[in-house]
């Protein structure tokens, strides 16, 4: 059998969710993760991502197999000799207010028994953000596999910034023509701004939330556009700002063209990862086409899906022709600033 290259590489985090979304039934104890919604959004568009990304023995082989089932490559999921805690609970107290602590009191709430599995949870203490320091569940350079090393385009879902700072000149040095980043919110703070001019070079497109990069940009700038210009100064070719419901601003730095695109007004029921889900739609989009606007509509709509239900698999579950037909209705409300 010939071994499997994929075209697009996604690195992340796999977890072990628990799920109280705001519409439908729990979620306890099922696949989740930045990494696994990416992969939705790059896979919902006709591409067979790789997964790099580091687990513990512990983490449910059955697992695996749901991700080759839906059409995801498997080789760059680095099981490690040891157990790691990857579990996460994520509780809504509204539409969009997500709430990771306390879980006890929010099955309580919600009148649902509280999963013995969850027992002894603790929610993942944010650290200082280092330059040097990666966590135990990122990816490094040795875990790449060869075959991983031939993909033309990448994506770097959210990880610590030492994490973005090895992998991103690693794969734009292998050959990857394509390199997207989603930042981590812990390093997307004034201070870490300097270093963002070496983590930017040779990057294709830099996707951060509005908060992010509001955070970024504290006390210097309120102006989107502006921080997107500098941050394009920088190297990025692309910088997209996600709004959440208010859709997304496209600035492309090489012409200095700027474009507003408007959420597709789908039917909210959970928002749980939709970035994620965003971030690998962009990624297979652009791949496809080199255009940031055709990459976006694809991006938005595969988000659009996404949060009309729960879990990693679900956009995946869309009705033959529905994401095009999405995709063609949104087209039509690109706006040129």
């Amino acid at each position: 059998m010939t071994a499997f290259i994929p075209s697009i590489v996604i690195a992340g985090q796999l977890r072990r969710e628990y799920l109280l979304p705001p519409e439908g039934h729990p979620l306890i104890d099922v696949p989740g993760g930045n990494l696994a919604y990416a992969a939705s959004g790059a896979r919902l568009w006709g591409d067979a991502p790789g997964l790099l990304t580091r687990v513990g023995e512990d983490y449910p082989r059955e697992w695996l197999r749901q991700f080759e089932q839906a059409g995801f490559d498997t080789q760059g999921i680095k099981i490690l000799p040891v157990p790691l805690d990857l579990r996460t609970f994520i509780s809504y107290t509204d539409s969009t207010s997500a709430q990771h602590t306390n879980p006890a009191s929010h099955f309580l709430r919600l009148g649902l028994p509280f999963p013995k599995t969850l027992l002894g949870y603790q929610p993942l203490q944010e650290q200082t953000p280092s330059i040097t320091r990666q966590n135990p569940d990122s990816p490094n350079l040795l875990d790449i596999p060869v075959l991983y090393k031939q993909a033309k385009a990448v994506h770097l879902a959210p990880l610590d910034y030492a994490s973005h700072a090895q992998l991103a000149p690693a794969f734009h040095q292998a050959g990857a023509t394509i390199i997207t980043i989603e930042p981590c919110t812990g390093y997307m703070n004034g201070n870490f701004l300097a270093n963002l001019r070496s983590l930017l070079q040779g990057v294709t497109a830099f996707l951060p939330a509005e908060e992010d990069l509001r955070s970024l940009f504290w006390g210097r700038t309120d102006d989107l556009w502006q921080m997107a210009a500098e941050l394009g100064s920088f190297g990025a070719e692309i910088i997209v700002i996600k709004r959440g419901a208010r859709g997304q601003f496209v600035y492309e730095h090489a012409s200095r063209r700027k474009w507003e695109i408007p959420a597709y007004p789908a039917q909210l029921a959970d928002p749980t990862h939709a970035g994620a889900v965003f971030c690998g739609g962009f990624l297979a989009g652009y791949a496809a086409s080199l255009d940031p606007v055709q990459a976006v509509l694809r991006g938005n709509v595969a988000a659009s899906l996404a949060i009309e239900g729960s879990g990693a698999f679900y956009a995946l579950g869309a009705l033959p022709g529905l994401a095009e037909a999405r995709l063609n209705f949104l087209a039509e409300l690109v706006k040129e600033i």
